[in-house]
């Protein structure tokens, strides 16, 4: 069986697949799946997967990773210095790699915060719940539902046809990577009149909001803020306005707990008692992947179900075999 076998597993590595576990909210579990799923994706259209295979996710970097035999490899993502067994090899293409090679991903100095790396065939770790991606706040999925440390192995499954191409993505398919983010996102479930002032909500989408440097897949955290709030407090669910009768959250959830706005993450909670005033658009919601817990910012800008639409087709797009050329 191929396989592979991690060297050095940087802070946080973790094997995740696109969507994740979708329809599991009501059991209690967030999709999990990749912070960044414009990069997954993309990093297994080059190998020749589908874009549902599982891949890994690694963060910051200064990780490393040996081949057991021979594969097609893409590390789409944040920008670093990549390498095979010492050589430079570029992102956002497919490169064949003989048997013991090691490939390294140095540190990411920004912009940008994480790597995705294909491998073709994917990584072949048990099925939990139709998904391999791993759900850190659950320990379960991915190996061992957990990060990956030294010496971990990994199955390789079958690579499929025309996966030993050298492929890359059109450059201006790509994504790109700032310090200064702009992500588009719609009002609500809990926004104004009737939790929220409209000059609650002109401030949320009119200003720069800095990432926080606690933040992770369960949750990007901004700085804090005192709003308004159109009411004085939340009733029997608590006496702050941000409180409510526990009620599900949307994947990409701009949750307001107290003065803290926080987007959910992947990982989210699935429910809780606070409002949620407004939702990352699906077309959008990768780049809070890329956020960088310190020095970044984010600028919402407030969309309508029509225009999300159409984001998500112009996403769609990126990620199809035309945005693919011949390296």
């Amino acid at each position: 069986m191929r396989s592979a076998e991690v060297v050095e597993p940087g802070i946080q590595t973790t094997v995740q697949d696109y969507p994740g576990r979708r329809g599991m909210l009501a059991q209690g579990f967030f999709p999990a799946g990749p912070m960044d799923h414009f990069a997954l994706r993309a990093a297994n259209l080059l190998v020749g997967n589908p874009e549902s295979a599982a891949a890994l996710e690694v963060t910051l970097g200064n990780f490393a990773l040996r081949l057991d035999a021979e594969a097609t490899v893409a590390v789409c993502g944040a920008d670093a210095e990549l390498t095979a067994d010492g050589a430079p090899f570029p992102p956002w293409e497919s490169h064949r790699f003989a048997a013991g090679t090691l490939v390294r991903i140095g540190l990411a100095p920004g912009p940008g915060f994480r790597f995705y790396l294909a491998v073709d065939g994917g990584f072949d770790v048990p099925v939990l719940f139709g998904s391999r991606a791993t759900y850190t706040m659950g320990g379960l999925g991915g190996l061992d539902g957990r990060p990956l440390e030294t010496g971990d192995r990994l199955p390789l499954g079958s690579p499929g046809a025309g996966s030993d191409g050298h492929r890359r993505l059109r450059a201006d398919a790509r994504p790109d990577y700032a310090r200064a983010w702009e992500v588009r996102a719609m009002r609500g479930p809990q926004a104004a009149p009737d939790y929220l002032t409209e000059n609650d909500m002109q401030t949320l989408f009119g200003r720069d909001w800095s990432i926080d440097r606690n933040s992770n897949r369960t949750g990007v955290r901004l700085e804090s803020h005192r709003f308004e709030w159109a009411r004085q407090g939340g009733g029997i669910a608590g006496g702050h306005p941000s409180n409510i009768l526990d009620n599900s959250y949307p994947v990409g959830a701009i949750n307001v707990n107290g003065d803290l706005p926080v987007i959910l993450g992947p990982d989210g909670p699935t429910a809780g008692g606070f409002v949620v005033a407004a939702t990352v658009i699906h077309a959008d919601y990768w780049k809070i992947g890329q956020f960088r817990p310190v020095g970044d910012t984010v600028r919402f800008r407030e969309v309508s179900i029509e225009e999300a639409i159409e984001a998500e087709r112009d996403v769609d797009a990126a990620l199809a075999e035309g945005s693919v050329e011949t390296a």
